[in-house]
């Protein structure tokens, strides 16, 4: 799994939680039936506790402060590395809408805000590595070349 196809699931699973409501405490289903309390039946052992649900993190001041003034915003919210392969790894993004929009008056497409995000998202990682090996290739020592001798102290360079 690449780089985006993990940072796409990761937000498309948080954009996807439901939302239902939990069910009040203290009500049973109807045809439970519940043991007396003299019944000499062993009770049942408690149910395991349910680990609390994470709590959706506090919106971020500084996206707030950007949503209001009609500002575009977007913040990486952290970076995951395979421990087995440093080169693979995912980044979790926020932003908000007027990012989107921008991204979309910019040609960015998509089906989701999310499929635009990652398509731009993609072309800046596309734009640093090609930045990269242009400056490696306008370095003299870094370019590859043919030589041939051509003779009489002359030589040819492709």
């Amino acid at each position: 799994m690449g780089i985006f196809d993990k940072l796409k699931t990761v937000l498309s699973e948080v954009a996807q939680e439901p939302a239902g409501k939990l069910p009040a405490e203290g009500k049973t289903r109807a045809n439970v039936k519940r043991p007396k309390p003299d019944s000499k039946k062993p009770a049942d052992p408690p149910a395991p506790k349910k680990k609390p649900k994470a709590k959706k993190p506090a919106e971020d001041p500084e996206k707030i402060k950007a949503t209001k003034k009609g500002e575009p915003w977007v913040k990486v919210l952290s970076m995951e590395l395979d421990p087995n392969d440093p080169g693979m790894g995912a980044f979790e993004l926020d932003w908000n809408d007027k990012f989107v929009a921008n991204l979309i008056r910019a040609g960015y497409q998509g089906k989701t805000d999310q499929d635009i995000v990652d398509n731009w998202f993609q072309a800046v990682c596309r734009n640093v590595v090609m930045e990269t090996y242009q400056q490696e290739m306008a370095d003299p020592s870094n370019r590859p070349s043919n030589r041939r001798d051509l003779g009489n102290g002359r030589t040819e360079i492709s």
